[in-house]
């Protein structure tokens, strides 16, 4: 299904975007999903410990799948021969895939990237792989989702000023070649809008990126281990008053839900990252409230429901949270799942951080249709 973005309403205090994500499929058939929008992540064409239907029941819309591990396991071929990944993964609603490069950057070494594509070894056999900015569009063609992502190179947070241009200056080559071989019109091409902390290169690269002509747009850069948080928020102050109004803006890899806020006020419309099935695996629940972590940055508060003293614990997770995993369990109960290694642990936690990103998008959306986003956000860090 190809997307449309449709804006419908502006915060008039903080400029917040309230709209919806309209896919089009072939037929003309239609699917909408109103923005701000949370997207779960299933890395391996699954979201991690959960069925299609406990994902769908979450509230979710759009979910992500990662064309680098696809490519691998089990190739994109006997997805393509499955029917696509809504088939194969039996996902009736939009997907959207990477471009891989995120994990073959972490893989390479500053040699392996070369102007042709980057190098570098198979984290399952070791055997040596070559990315090009066409082959990564042709395996996204192969997989069959609605929205795919170009091919751009992830410099580190450290990277300086010079090596990140000439790094933006090569995305945009990959950008326009990637273009160029995209042939399935049924599913929608963005652009990576890529440039460190730096105004100059994000308004640069941004304007460039523009000028090439996707169906949407993502900013990228910004997830890093090592970035401060300022930065990440400079990142996309300095790019979005230079993407177009009428298509979405994604924020790539950022799940904090301080950082959702934070996001939404400067812009942004959809988001995504790993964090809410990773927490559950470690037994972590997010719950309402802000914690600083050794830096003092705000982070997502959450409890750890493999410690003891939750053994005798009879309440939800939380109280106001309407989930299954709170409607029906204790977090005494889960605190014995957690510490007896059972899977439905994960499962029911799972189901649960998840829930608790979207409530939170579906508050905003509210607040901004409101024109209350700005008293919003003051009642979330109070």
């Amino acid at each position: 299904m190809k997307v449309k973005y449709e804006l419908i309403h502006q915060d008039k205090t903080t400029g917040a975007r309230f709209g919806k994500a309209i896919f089009i499929d072939e037929n003309g058939n239609t699917q909408e999903y109103e923005t701000p929008m949370f997207m779960p992540v299933g890395t391996q064409a699954t979201v991690k410990t959960l069925s299609p239907e406990q994902v769908k029941a979450t509230g979710a819309g759009i979910i992500l799948a990662n064309t680098y591990h696809l490519w691998q396991r089990p190739g994109e071929d006997v997805v393509e021969k499955a029917g696509g990944l809504h088939k194969f993964m039996n996902w009736s609603g939009p997907i959207l895939t990477d471009s891989g490069g995120y994990q073959v950057f972490s893989l390479s070494n500053p040699k392996g990237i070369t102007e042709e594509g980057v190098k570098f070894k198979s984290e399952l056999d070791g055997r040596e792989l070559f990315l090009t900015p066409e082959k990564s569009i042709e395996i996204q063609n192969a997989l069959g989702a609605d929205i795919i992502m170009s091919f751009d190179e992830c410099p580190p947070a450290t990277a300086d000023h010079q090596y990140l241009k000439n790094s933006i200056e090569r995305t945009l080559r990959w950008a326009a070649r990637g273009k160029a071989v995209h042939k399935n019109e049924n599913q929608s091409l963005f652009g990576i809008v890529q440039g460190g902390p730096h105004e100059d290169l994000r308004r640069w690269s941004a304007l460039e990126t523009v000028k090439l002509g996707f169906d949407g747009y993502a900013i990228g850069g910004v997830a890093n281990d090592d970035e401060e948080k300022d930065d990440m928020y400079k990142a996309i102050e300095y790019s979005v008053p230079y993407l177009p109004e009428d298509q979405l803006r994604y924020l790539m890899g950022v799940g904090e839900p301080v950082d959702l806020i934070e996001s939404v006020r400067r812009g942004i419309d959809i988001f995504d990252c790993v964090s809410p099935t990773r927490l559950a695996r470690h037994g972590n629940a997010l719950i309402p409230g802000l914690r600083k972590d050794a830096a003092g940055n705000l982070k997502e508060n959450r409890l750890n429901l493999k410690n003891a003293g939750f053994k005798e614990d009879f309440m939800p997770i939380s109280e106001d949270c309407d989930c299954y995993a709170c409607k029906n369990y204790t977090r005494a109960y889960l605190n014995h799942l957690l510490r007896a290694g059972e899977a439905f642990g994960a499962t029911l936690l799972s189901i649960h951080n998840i829930r608790f990103l979207i409530r939170l998008t579906e508050k905003m959306r509210e607040a901004i249709k409101e024109d209350r986003f700005a008293e919003f956000i003051d009642e979330f860090y109070n």
